[in-house]
Formats: C-alpha cells, sequence, structure tokens
C-alpha cells in the first residue's frame, strides 16, 4: 500500500509544475489588468466589473480560465482562487460563490457601493484520490466587484408642518433639522435619529439629503419619505423614489429613527422621566441609588455626578436605569451615537477612560450625546479668598462627599467649581444646589458636599 502511494505521488509531481507558495494580494490596485495573465500553460482572464445586486444567482463569473496543460490527460483540475490570503472554491467555467465574494468584499471595505479592485490568484489542483498537489498558480489578476447597497446619503434633515410657525416656512432649508449619526461610515452605521416637537395634529413631513441641503435645492432626486402620502403609520417603509409626506397624528415630542440601509423608519413618542439611574460595577451592578437629573425636558437633557469605582476588577462600566431596580427600557451605549470627554463606549456598557473617580456627565438623549469630566479638584471660591484660586476638597467615598474643613468660607458670597474653571460650578440654596446657581452665603469652616443625589434627589452641602 505504501509503495503505491509512492508511485502516485511520483506520477503526480512528474507532470506537474509546482510554483511559489501563495502570496497576500488582497490590497486593491489602482492600475487594473484587463488582460489574461498565465496559468502555466493556461490562461485567466478577468471578466468586466461585477454589479453584485445585478447578480440573482448562488454563484458568479469572475473569470475564464484555460486549464493548465498536463502530460496526463486523465488528470482534472480542481481550483481555488486566493483573495486577501483566504482561498475559495471556483468552478472550471471561472464561478465562485457570490456569498463569499460578498463577505470579503464586506469584512475587507465595508458596504458602501462603491467599485473594489482586488487581487486574486488561481490555484489549479490534481488528485489521485489519495493526495493532492498543486499543478500551477496563475499571475495576479483583479476581481472587480460593486458590493450591493442601497444609496445612504452622508447626511439627512427633517422638514415639516411641525417647524412652521406664522413667520417660518417649515419646509425650507433654513429651519431644517439634522438627523443625528455616529461617526462611523454610513454603510457600517446605516441608523439615523432626530428629536422634534409639535404642538398640532395632523402634521406633515419629509426627509431631505445632506447633498441637497448643501446645493440649495431641497426638492431634487434623493427626497425620502414613506411611500403613501399622509401615512401617519408609526413604523414603514421609506423609499426615495417619488417620496411621499408622513404625518404625525397628534401633537406631543417624538423620536424619529431611520435605518437607511433596510429604508424603514420609527416614530416614538418621548417622555422623559425626572432622573435616570446609575448601576455598574461600583456597587457591583446591584445598586441604582446615584442619579441624574432632567434639566431639559424638551431635549431629554440629564446631568450630574457619578462616582465610578471598580472594586472588585470588573472595568470602569456602568448604565442607567430608567426606574431605579429595572432593566426595562435601560440606557446602554447603544442609545449614543456620540460620546465625549472621558465616555466610551465598552462593547455596549458605558465607560470612562480617566480611571476612578467622581464624574460630570452630561446626557442629551434627544440628541444621542454622552459627555464625562473627570472631577480632578472640587473647590471653593469666593469673598473668604478674594475670588482668586480654590480651596480643594478632598472625596469621601464613604459618606460619597467632597469635604473640607478650616476653610473660613464667609457669607460674602463663595461658589463651588470644577478643575479650577467657571464652566462647571455649583451654587444656590444649600439644600439644593444648581449648576449656575446664585452665590452661596452661609459662614462655617467645614464643608460637606453631597453631588451624587445618592441618598437626595437634589445636590446638597452642610456648612458647620
Amino acid at each position: 500500500m505504501i509503495k503505491k502511494i509512492l508511485l502516485g505521488m511520483t506520477l503526480l509531481m512528474s507532470m506537474v509544475s509546482c510554483t511559489e507558495d501563495y502570496t497576500d494580494w488582497g490590497t486593491p490596485q489602482s492600475n487594473p489588468q484587463e488582460e489574461a495573465v498565465s496559468f502555466g500553460k493556461g490562461s485567466v482572464t478577468p471578466v468586466d466589473v461585477i454589479n453584485l445586486a445585478d447578480v440573482k444567482t448562488e454563484k458568479v463569473k469572475v473569470a475564464s480560465i484555460v486549464a493548465p496543460t498536463s502530460s496526463n490527460a486523465s488528470y482534472t483540475p480542481t481550483y481555488k482562487i486566493n483573495i486577501g490570503g483566504r482561498a475559495f472554491d471556483i468552478d472550471a467555467e471561472g464561478n465562485m460563490a457570490k456569498a463569499d465574494l460578498v463577505n470579503y468584499i464586506v469584512d475587507k471595505f465595508g458596504k458602501r457601493p462603491t467599485e473594489r479592485d482586488i487581487d486574486a490568484t488561481l490555484d489549479a489542483w490534481v488528485s489521485n484520490g489519495a493526495t493532492a498537489v498543486k499543478m500551477a498558480t496563475s499571475e495576479t489578476f483583479q476581481v472587480k466587484a460593486i458590493p450591493e447597497a442601497p444609496v445612504i446619503e452622508e447626511g439627512y434633515y427633517l422638514v415639516g408642518d411641525m417647524f412652521t410657525t406664522d413667520d417660518v416656512d417649515g419646509w425650507t432649508k433654513e429651519v431644517a433639522k439634522a438627523f443625528n449619526h455616529s461617526d462611523k461610515d454610513v454603510y457600517e452605521d446605516p441608523v439615523f435619529t432626530v428629536s422634534f416637537e409639535t404642538t398640532k395634529a395632523d402634521q406633515y413631513w419629509k426627509i431631505i439629503p445632506k447633498k441637497n441641503i448643501d446645493a440649495d435645492d431641497l426638492w431634487a432626486a434623493g427626497v425620502v419619505g414613506p411611500k403613501v402620502d399622509g401615512d401617519d403609520s408609526m413604523t414603514g417603509a421609506l423609499t426615495n423614489d417619488d417620496a411621499k409626506a408622513g404625518k404625525i397624528a397628534k401633537a406631543g415630542k417624538y423620536k424619529l429613527t431611520i435605518n437607511m440601509m433596510d429604508y424603514t423608519y420609527t416614530i416614538e413618542e418621548v417622555n422623559y422621566d425626572p432622573f435616570i439611574y446609575f448601576i455598574g460595577s461600583t456597587d457591583g451592578w446591584k445598586s441604582s441609588d446615584q442619579k441624574l437629573a432632567l434639566v431639559d425636558e424638551a431635549k431629554g437633557v440629564y446631568t450630574g455626578y457619578v462616582y465610578v469605582a471598580d472594586p472588585n476588577g470588573a472595568g470602569l462600566q456602568f448604565k442607567f436605569q430608567r426606574v431605579a431596580g429595572s432593566w426595562d427600557n435601560e440606557i446602554n451605549a447603544g442609545a449614543f451615537v456620540s460620546f465625549g470627554g472621558a465616555a466610551t463606549n465598552e462593547n455596549g456598557n458605558i465607560g470612562v477612560n480617566a480611571g476612578e473617580g467622581v464624574y460630570y456627565f452630561d446626557v442629551n438623549l434627544s440628541e444621542g450625546t454622552i459627555t464625562a469630566t473627570k472631577i480632578e479638584t472640587m473647590g471653593m471660591i469666593g469673598g473668604f479668598n478674594n475670588w482668586d484660586g480654590d480651596a480643594v476638597m478632598t472625596w469621601n467615598a464613604e459618606e460619597y462627599c467632597f469635604e473640607a474643613t478650616n476653610v473660613g468660607v464667609t457669607a460674602d458670597g463663595w461658589k463651588f467649581r470644577v478643575n479650577g474653571g467657571w464652566d462647571i460650578n455649583l451654587g444656590g440654596s444649600l439644600n439644593n444646589l444648581t449648576a449656575g446657581g446664585d452665590n452661596i452665603t452661609v459662614a462655617g469652616n467645614t464643608v460637606k458636599l453631597y453631588p451624587t443625589r445618592k441618598t437626595n434627589d437634589n445636590i446638597y452641602c452642610t456648612v458647620e
């Protein structure tokens, strides 16, 4: 039996001409190779540009193959196409699985329907049933293909009756409201959102692509809307071919989400709760008693201070709950298209990248933005120190407060401020400190500031 295998290998090796090992040809070239390339004593001729949207079969032809010749005509070669470090099956007519080509292009370049010029080679293999030997490797040729994807513009704007006033036409460029979007390519993230309010019933709307806004030609080709005029459905399909106007049936605050990969929309009526509740690694994901307060009912803006720690080595990660202790409709990283300051997206959880400590958060749910500022110093400034420099406080992790002793604040006015600046400051009543509030006029030596709303709905301080 061993002799037979060795004899078979000897015959195979005598009739084939092996080439050098496979090389990674994944980088697109700017100079296409249109003519046939050699393939042993055969050839490979690339096809014209393939528009994958037009391919309705499971296989797609990428080349024409003239098989390498062999001294033994009884051996029929099989083929592999090498693209970007990967090998795929291809038949003698030059057809490969459409799914293989699509998946490679999407993984390598994304879904944007732009021509991709991909270097490739072919291998011819022969087998005697027990062993297989590479017979030949072709010279490099190019597979040119355009992914199948809908038209997605770089941005969109909402226009409609809800923006009309006595002095303004809501269907104009001047009042068009931009959709929010992440900083990703639109073919990687095709979801756009916009929040708005209408004070009247039966308000019509359409969606304008950014290119029309830029060209100052709103009603040029590409306008997006439902397929049926006056459709007041809260979910439905969109079209950019003879788009009609959708309708908001009743007054209220809404969030419109569009997915331009599948051309669908969802409209949600928005009601913002007075607080959102922090839950995360600080308390082992068991407690949600720190919270941010609603400061802008129209936009769903929440602000406040949170102590972020990692006592169990799980990472500085967290989420927000709309109802303390409930995971229904939680607020995780997916709610945001923009992360500012120290805020980060941690694969679904929200995180911070500046280490353990107290952070000031500004969360805008309607716009989908979150910004975190680490409190490097919480200081007091006022008449007691001639409004010059800060009396720096110390964080007390047991009591969840900043504290200072022997500071001698006076009744002629003082405030709290963050990181030595005025962008984030607190003032007003001791029992209800607010951002940018009035000067505090209480004298004392020991001051404790409780910023996280852990035991109180308000931010407050004590002065003794």
